[in-house]
């Protein structure tokens, strides 16, 4: 968020009928020196804040909570995933937008490995993001079409904010993909049906308006697509949140990886 810099110079008095007219020999200076000083606590405020202080609420997340929910969601998750899947977390494929935050997350935790998809084309990545890429933890791919991973490359695949842009046409072959590379599960972050749909912007980015679908709905395209909930990685999590009081703000699903 940019501030209007003060400018201590100007002086309320000269046009005349200003509200400090009658004492420009006192006040104008003092009030100068004070919009100074007020000028220079609220730069120190801004530069502090953007390096991370006054308790930023995730690590590196300048526009994952307001653009895309459920990524900012997966941050806020990880501890409850740790918890939930354990040694399945040391090699972890994250799918989504903004996947660069997720992975940096990620990486930081002991002992587990990260690389990430981005569905969509990267248009103001940072010098992290690009750094990412460079190493080839992250890469650009249109996840409609077959991930370039052999089968079972990945312990956990945690999806996010990416099939809520699919029609059912390419999530029949989306998530059995998705699955396909995962060894141990797969966690699925979704919007709610009473989430805002996507700003225009985003439509032009993706194609098309996201398509928030009820548990129901999701539930009923398992069975369909032959996917079977893990319901013990399921229960892990229900018991971890229970417990950290943690109250997810997306549907969150855990399905079983392929025989």
């Amino acid at each position: 968020m940019s501030r209007r810099p003060v400018n201590p110079s100007r002086r309320f008095g000269e046009s005349g009928g200003g509200l400090f007219s009658s004492s420009k020999s006192t006040s104008s200076p003092i009030l100068s020196v004070g919009l100074v000083v007020v000028g220079g606590l609220f730069l120190i405020a801004y530069l502090y804040r953007g390096s991370g202080g006054f308790g930023s609420r995730l690590d590196s997340v300048s526009r994952v909570e307001g653009d895309y929910l459920c990524s900012g969601e997966v941050q806020r998750a990880i501890p409850i995933l740790q918890k939930a899947y354990g040694d399945s977390m040391h090699k972890v494929l994250h799918v989504g937008p903004d996947t660069c935050y997720v992975v940096s997350k990620l990486l930081k935790e002991e002992e587990t490995e990260a690389w990430g998809i981005e569905p969509y084309d990267i248009e103001d990545a940072d010098s992290n993001c690009k750094a990412l890429i460079r190493r080839g933890s992250v890469r650009v791919a249109d996840i409609k079409f077959p991930l370039p991973y052999r089968p079972k490359s990945f312990s956990l695949v945690i999806v996010s904010d990416a099939l809520d842009y699919l029609s059912p046409r390419y999530l029949n072959k989306t998530l059995p993909d998705l699955v396909r590379v995962s060894s141990e599960g797969i966690v699925i972050f979704t919007g709610f049906p009473t989430n805002q749909k996507a700003k225009v912007a985003d439509v032009s980015k993706f194609g098309r308006a996201a398509k928030m679908r009820s548990s129901s709905w999701w539930v009923r395209f398992f069975l369909q697509t032959n996917l079977e909930e893990n319901e013990a990685a399921a229960k892990k999590f229900e018991q971890a949140s229970t417990k950290s009081s943690y109250v997810p703000r997306c549907q969150i699903f855990h399905l079983k990886s392929l025989n």
